[in-house]
């Protein structure tokens, strides 16, 4: 029997016997040498315990270190070589044992040494060793430095106690040298033991962490992994806003859509991010989103999808009606499914809602079956045009009516009455039905019409069918009919020039730098500081009207800028409105830094601390924002050099743009455009858009209607091998005739038979009628001279 090896295994053996070979060689030159009194040099030592660390046999080269020491020899040398040779032939726990048994007999390592030690003990995970061989370099005379701490971070970030981490940032931060400061990686492994902590709501400690880092912008600037930790941890804690500002910061950096994939580890971020932005109504920003990941060469993950019970993904998951199941056209067998997504076997998917802020877990069990109810995206474009004239509104009592130039006093209240009546929105009231036996023949006809029911006969016969009709939709859940509100309000343009005016200065330092120097319009036209206090007054006297509106109204500023909120406290509360406003005032995104050497408030409104030369019983610091703003400037207790946004600090100047920009109104045109964009982004980056994602867009553009998107949506959904079933093409046929967009029709036709779908001969004949009539007209028509 004969036995075939590699060439390459015939090699690695041949090697083994020979290294095996001459090691013994050596040794057995080394005995006739010792037992004949010749004294080895200290180069044959060094070179003996270099051959048994490659080996990884620690105990013979401890032995050579033992005969050198009987012949006097320095044996330093040769126990940095044996340490160094062991580390870097991965035998780390010999390398451990011998280091620490030559610390102790007096041996000291050089600084190549101890970085290399505690460099590899910390990427095996060692904490223990990497933290003792530092304890020995720091007691050799040589400090601990940036590089040391960032290793150990690197452990402790991943141990599940972020405390750890974060005191160990603490020591760094307030140790004093510059050696020692935390750089920007030091940072970036404090977010992640926050971020992947198991426990709590780590997003107020990292939030924390984050305005350390931009106090600090001076030194150390994010990078790459520092904003994919970032939306880590704010998609995971449902804060999208915050999400959104750090990846369009990401999208910025070529390759950040595959930091923040990261092959797939750590709950796929990346997927999860999607999901998020699905689940928020955030379409613009998904396909924002998917071109970013496209320029990265990135493709997307089957999980990123987000297939709920609807049988919808991120493709249509967005588009209202959210929860309700595509209608393709032909019947579904529920039965079927039932038991094919394992009914009978008790394998069916269930799904667990997350309760409060624990992070999602796409990886749930039953998570795939059914998420939780989304945002649609036009609920989504009107929250933020609501929470943009709220702003507008807010800008203006500020700021005084002088921001809208020379205009009246009747002039501004009708501005403040249009952006609150933006603000709240149109009145909520339950329309109900008008009572059948008090409508008229007209009334009855007009509601039956409308639910595809008969119009002919007596009123006594629509009288009666129009109480069945209602009393059959009572019984199976729908809301009654109601004759739809048309609001007829017209635009008046010469108000919406003036609220044009208004200019939101969210990010501009200048402009803040400039109010509290005390140049703002409230503090140089005496007019203005008149008109201000009488308008703050009615805008307060109307919030409390109506409590519940501006409870929710202020919900939607907490939950926007809550980061912001967070961050920049301390310098928030110098630049705002009346301090007795309270934590629910509007907060623009100013971050300042406050001297060093003066103690921190808390960032709350309360009053700051008394001046030690001012009567301890007189509070010193006044109420009225222009008085407060002038003895800290009086007192030098601040400085304007310390005022910064995130755009001077990180360099984000894309932001005070999009912050400041008025939000897209919707429009059901605009929705298939972008659901048309996302289905072909994601088909481009390698998904799969299911057959309900099809029919959902089509539905969508059949509502508008789109009549120029219906082919362009057909051919999408027949090059992914789905076909409609005959009653859904014979709808998108005969809508195009009613609209009378006869080549749209035409093109239908021709596309379902290009791939085998068959036409009904009465929607055939209804297509060809138009064009038969008009050829036929054109024939008979006499020339004309």
């Amino acid at each position: 029997m004969t036995l075939s090896l590699r060439p390459q295994v015939i090699s690695v053996i041949v090697s083994l016997i020979w290294t095996c070979v001459l090691i013994m060689v050596q040794m057995q030159a080394l005995r006739r040498e010792l037992s004949s009194g010749v004294r080895p040099l200290h180069e044959t030592f060094v070179a003996l315990v270099r051959v048994f660390a490659k080996k990884g046999l620690s105990t013979r080269a401890i032995e050579i270190l033992a005969a050198m020491e009987r012949y006097k020899y320095d044996i330093r040398k040769a126990w940095l070589v044996l340490v160094e040779e062991l580390v870097r032939n991965h035998y780390l726990e010999d390398a451990n044992t011998v280091f620490l048994k030559g610390a102790k007999g007096g041996l000291q390592g050089t600084d190549e040494l101890y970085d290399l030690l505690i460099e590899e003990d910390c990427k095996a995970g060692d904490h223990s060793n990497a933290l003792t061989v530092a304890y020995q370099m720091e007691a050799a005379g040589r400090m601990a430095t940036t590089f040391h701490f960032n290793c150990l971070l690197s452990v402790q970030a991943t141990c599940g106690i972020p405390e750890i981490a974060f005191t160990t940032y603490e020591n760094m931060e307030y140790g004093g040298e510059d050696y020692m400061k935390p750089d920007a990686e030091s940072y970036n492994w404090v977010i992640q033991a926050f971020t992947r902590a198991t426990s709590h709501d780590r997003a107020p400690d990292v939030a924390e962490v984050l305005g350390m880092m931009v106090e600090d912008y001076k030194r150390i600037q994010p990078n790459a992994r520092t904003y994919a930790l970032l939306v880590e941890c704010f998609t995971k804690y449902c804060m999208v806003n915050e999400a959104i500002r750090h990846f369009r910061a990401l999208r910025r950096i070529p390759g950040g859509t595959k930091v923040l994939y990261n092959e797939g580890n750590c709950g796929d971020p990346l997927s999860l991010y999607l999901r998020s932005l699905c689940l928020d109504g955030r379409a613009d920003e998904l396909l924002e989103a998917l071109e970013a990941m496209a320029a990265d060469g990135q493709t997307i993950a089957p999980r990123g999808m987000i297939l709920n019970r609807k049988y919808r993904t991120l493709v249509s998951s967005w588009i209202e009606p959210l929860q309700e199941e595509a209608d393709v056209g032909f019947e579904i067998d529920y039965v079927a499914r039932y038991i094919e997504e394992g009914g009978l076997t008790g394998q069916r998917k269930r799904w667990v809602p997350r309760r409060g802020k624990t992070p999602l877990d796409p990886d749930e069990f039953g998570f795939a079956y059914s998420n939780p109810i989304e945002s649609s995206f036009k609920l989504r474009c009107f929250e933020e045009l609501k929470l943009y004239h709220r702003r507008l509104l807010i800008t203006l009592r500020n700021e005084g009516p002088g921001i809208l130039g020379d205009v009246s006093e009747g002039d501004v209240r009708r501005v403040v009455e249009r952006l609150k009546k933006l603000v709240v929105g149109p009145k909520k009231n339950v329309v109900k039905p008008k009572a059948a036996s008090k409508m008229v023949v007209s009334e009855l006809k007009i509601e039956l019409e409308a639910q595809g029911l008969p119009t002919d006969g007596t009123r006594q016969v629509l009288y009666q069918r129009v109480q069945k009709a209602r009393r059959i939709n009572r019984s199976r859940g729908i809301p009654l009919w109601v004759p739809p509100v048309e609001d007829d309000e017209e635009v008046d343009e010469e108000l919406e020039e003036m609220i044009s005016r208004i200019k939101l200065e969210d990010g501009n330092t200048e402009f803040w730098k400039r109010r509290f120097l005390g140049e703002t319009r409230n503090h140089l036209c005496e007019e203005d500081s008149k008109e201000v206090p009488d308008l703050e007054n009615e805008l307060d006297e109307d919030d409390d009207d109506d409590d519940d509106t501006k409870e929710a109204e202020e919900d939607e500023i907490d939950e926007e800028e809550a980061i912001e909120r967070t961050r920049n406290q301390a310098g928030d509360n110098e630049t705002k409105d009346k301090p007795t406003k309270g934590p629910n005032q509007h907060l623009q995104m100013i971050g300042v830094q406050l001297l060093k050497d003066l103690d921190k408030t808390s960032g709350s409104t309360k009053k700051l601390k008394r001046i030690p030369e001012i009567d301890d019983d007189e509070d010193w610091f006044p109420e009225d924002p222009i008085e407060a703003f002038k003895v800290m400037r009086e007192t030098r207790m601040f400085d304007v050099a310390d005022m910064y946004t995130t755009a001077d600090a990180w360099g984000w100047t894309w932001e005070r743009e999009l912050k400041n920009k008025m939000p897209r109104k919707w429009s059901q045109e605009w929705e298939v455009e972008l659901a048309i964009k996302i289905m072909n982004k994601v088909i481009e980056l390698g998904g799969t858009p299911t057959i309900g994602d099809c029919a959902i867009i089509l539905r969508a553009a059949m509502r508008a209607p789109v009549p120029s998107a219906f082919i362009t949506i057909l051919q999408t959904t027949h090059s992914l091998d789905h076909k409609f079933g005959s009653p859904l093409y014979d709808e998108v046929i005969l809508l195009c005739l009613e609209l009378e967009e006869i080549d749209a029709a035409i093109a239908v036709v021709t596309e379902m038979e290009t791939n085998g779908i068959k036409v009904l001969d009465e929607t055939l004949d209804r297509v060809l009628a138009p064009k038969q009539s008009v050829n036929g007209n054109s024939a008979l028509q006499p020339p004309t001279e």
